[in-house]
């Protein structure tokens, strides 16, 4: 039986060991992208995840954008853009990385992206605001003005992320039958209604706060993203004013 708990203990504490040195890992592209001028580091980084494994992109795309702007921070706009353009899959991931990276630039990064990668659009939106949540609106509005038609999905972008938003810009959706919805006009009505409906305890006791669990694509393992960018938002949100 000591035998056994020796064991026991020994595996453990190699295993922690593994654990701690995996976490300790440098990133394997610092290197590489540290040594390349500015204008060539959005062309590499978008290479890089180009030429991964598709089963490894999500690992990728997180580790090059992270090591592009530990290089050159102002270069992230470009750097989802460049992702994006080149394997549009990434656009949201790219995105979302690069906006917890560098969250006063995640307007201009989702705008960049978006218009690199058009019918990502609203997967652009929700994980840049899930990484910048504060700057929801401007967001939206300016990914909404940068691809036209893209109102819709930007708008459920939105929804996806905020649950105690998600009701009333669906149903104001579903009013469009014809014609684009005012990303500004439904934002601003789901804004109002979560905070009447937040003051009102009978009403928020009806209210669907708890949306589903974010599923990412097959080929980009859950455990390897960041969850800021990978759930939903939920309890009491403070909202950018208009």
């Amino acid at each position: 039986m000591k035998q056994i708990a020796i064991l026991l203990v020994s595996m453990f504490a190699g295993g922690m060991v593994a654990v701690g040195a995996d976490a300790q890992k440098p990133n394997p592209y610092r290197d590489t992208l540290s040594s390349l001028p500015a204008p060539e580091l959005p062309g590499k980084t978008a290479e890089l995840v180009k030429h991964a494994k598709a089963r490894q992109w999500g690992v990728t795309t997180v580790a090059v954008v992270q090591a592009a702007l530990e290089a050159n921070p102002v270069a992230a706009p470009a750097v989802a853009a460049a992702i994006a353009h080149s394997v549009p899959e990434m656009a949201a991931i790219a995105s979302g990385a690069a906006a917890e990276q560098q969250p006063k630039q995640a307007v201009a990064i989702a705008k960049a992206a978006a218009v690199a990668a058009p019918s990502m659009a609203g997967k652009i939106v929700a994980a840049v605001c899930r990484a910048v949540p504060a700057d929801y609106r401007a967001i939206a509005l300016a990914v909404a003005d940068a691809v036209p038609g893209s109102n819709k999905e930007v708008l459920k972008g939105v929804a996806s992320v905020f649950a105690e938003m998600k009701s009333d810009i669906m149903s104001s959706l579903g009013d469009y039958s014809s014609g684009m919805p005012s990303v500004a006009a439904v934002l601003d009505h789901a804004a109002a209604a979560s905070v009447a409906l937040a003051s009102d305890p009978a009403a928020l006791a009806k209210a669907p706060t708890v949306q589903p669990p974010y599923v990412p694509p097959p080929f980009t393992p859950a455990a390897t993203l960041n969850p800021t960018f990978g759930a939903p938002v939920t309890g009491g949100r403070t909202y950018a004013k208009p």
